[in-house]
């Protein structure tokens, strides 16, 4: 992704797994233990809360979190070893962290910690979950009883997928997140000017391409094993936090894994709260958060959108002096024209209206924005409304 800078050090760790069937909470004696802070006064703000997420949730004041972002255990049901066809073994993600007795105690759990969260998030927050099709669609059902609101389900499709080696399915080549706002009269952010602006003017759509965790950014211990097998990409988490945060908002994340929310909310100008029941993790993704440096202010300060700038009537162009009464406006291609009144309405012989209604009435249309529709002849060509409205809001800003 190439936002954050984490140097070439990584956290030589080794995982411990109790024979409970659960991740052992014990860090190696080399590795000092991590603290969790003390709550329940104030928000622990860029810290990693050890243990339990559900617990450490229920301890956070409620509605503090602006954002949730989730990456809970798949329960893969894997039973036995996956071998390719030259019978190496394949990594796979075989650790008891993500293995349940049952669907009626994934569901269960996915429900305590879902209910956790959404006591926490503020009225206009909101949360995203990704999974796979072993849990994604039973944590959907359970959002929506709940009383999340669905607002996307993201398909982020993977550049370089496991391929399948048996040869009896097709390559599982994506994974799903699941975008919904904590209600339904939730006020959600979504900037969507800026993710238009970064795809070359075209909105943002709801599969993305991006590669999986691999290189420099995947965590190694000191054998060159992954410390964590499903550390997710952080070009992945930059993109949910940029389409759906601001910079200084608390981004909590119940199962914090080796830290890519914490990376990336640091380098974006954000506030991480992450949960975490596993030391050896935890202390991984403290080293990696430690060795980022944040970005410029600049370089992640977010763009205002068209939405929230200042109204401006075309009545004020025209007082302005920006057109003037009698002149012509026209569309990029000169196929339809209209007269500009003193009044600040459009004459299209004989209906008189708004920019906008005139617009529509002469492409034969229910609706138009006659600010981007209409231009006005200039020395240099045609001048778009729009760019006019800008001065006019440019001298808004100055007073």
């Amino acid at each position: 992704m190439g936002i954050l800078r984490t140097g070439t050090t990584s956290a030589a760790v080794r995982i411990q797994v109790s024979r409970t069937g659960r991740p052992a909470l014990q860090s190696p004696s080399k590795l000092p233990p991590i603290k969790a802070a003390s709550l329940p006064e104030a928000l622990p703000l860029d810290q990693i809360l050890v243990g339990d997420c559900i617990a450490a949730i229920e301890r956070l004041p409620a509605a503090s979190v602006d954002l949730v972002f989730a990456d809970p255990p798949y329960n893969l049901q894997l039973g036995g070893d996956l071998r390719r066809p030259d019978d190496s073994l394949v990594d796979a993600v075989d650790d008891d962290w993500d293995k349940f007795s049952s669907f009626a105690e994934y569901d269960a759990f996915t429900r305590a910690w879902l209910a956790a969260c959404r006591r926490v998030l503020k009225p206009d927050g909101a949360l995203w979950v990704i999974g796979s099709y072993h849990n994604i669609f039973r944590v959907g059902s359970i959002l929506q009883d709940l009383g999340f609101w669905m607002l996307n389900d993201i398909v982020w499709r993977k550049a370089n997928p496991m391929p399948n080696f048996r040869g009896r399915r097709f390559t599982n080549a994506h994974e799903t997140l699941i975008w919904a706002a904590r209600g339904e009269s939730s006020k959600y952010t979504f900037h969507y000017e800026a993710l238009k602006g970064g795809n070359d003017d075209l909105q943002m759509r709801s599969d993305w391409y991006l590669p999986l965790c691999t290189g420099d950014e995947r965590l190694k211990d000191g054998s060159g094993a992954k410390v964590h097998p499903t550390q997710k990409p952080e070009a992945l988490l930059a993109r949910v936090m940029l389409s759906a945060s601001n910079p200084g908002d608390v981004i909590l994340d119940p199962f914090f894994g080796t830290g890519t929310t914490g990376a990336v909310a640091k380098a974006l100008g954000r506030h991480f709260i992450g949960c975490e029941r596993d030391g050896v993790y935890a202390e991984a993704a403290r080293k990696r958060i430690d060795a980022i440096t944040p970005l410029p202010p600049e370089a992640f300060a977010t763009a205002p959108s068209k939405r929230s700038e200042p109204r401006v009537p075309f009545l004020s162009l025209v007082e302005a002096g920006l057109v003037k009464a009698g002149e012509r406006v026209t569309d990029e291609k000169r196929r339809h024209s209209a007269i500009i009144r003193a009044d600040g309405t459009l004459l299209l012989d004989p209906a008189v209206g708004s920019i906008h209604k005139v617009g529509a009435l002469a492409q034969g249309l229910p609706s138009c924005n006659g600010w981007t529709f209409w231009h006005v002849e200039r020395p240099g060509g045609l001048m778009l409304l729009d760019t006019l409205r800008g001065e006019i809001r440019a001298q808004m800003a100055a007073a």
